[in-house]
This record gives C-alpha cells, structure tokens and sequence, in this order.
C-alpha cells in the first residue's frame, strides 16, 4: 500500500482541476496511480466543499 503525502493529493486533486476536458483516467495515469485512488481524493475534496472555480459545483 502507497502512503501518499497530503501534499500530492491536493496536487492530484489540482491536477484533474485544472484542465476541464482531463478525465480522472488520464490525469491519474500521468501520476502513476490508480484512478480510484484519485476519484477517492477527488470525492473527499467535493465532501469538504473544496469546490474549485470552473468545476460542477463552484458557486453552488
């Protein structure tokens, strides 16, 4: 099992973020991890209502 820092999982999140047409499964294979894992990081960020500007949910 890989222990990732909280620092790379708020870069991943940021990753998948930045670029709206960058699908998990992409943005997760030019990290190396699984896209799970980065769906769990991904749905963790929105559960805290970390939404980030241009996403699905900002404003709301």
């Amino acid at each position: 099992m890989n222990a990732y820092s909280p620092e790379f999982k708020a870069y991943a999140v940021a990753l998948y973020h930045s670029d709206p047409d960058l699908t998990i499964v992409q943005a997760a294979r030019d990290l190396g991890i699984n896209p799970e894992t980065l769906r769990n990081w991904h749905r963790a960020d929105r559960a805290r209502g970390e939404d980030r500007p241009g996403t699905a949910n900002a404003g709301l």
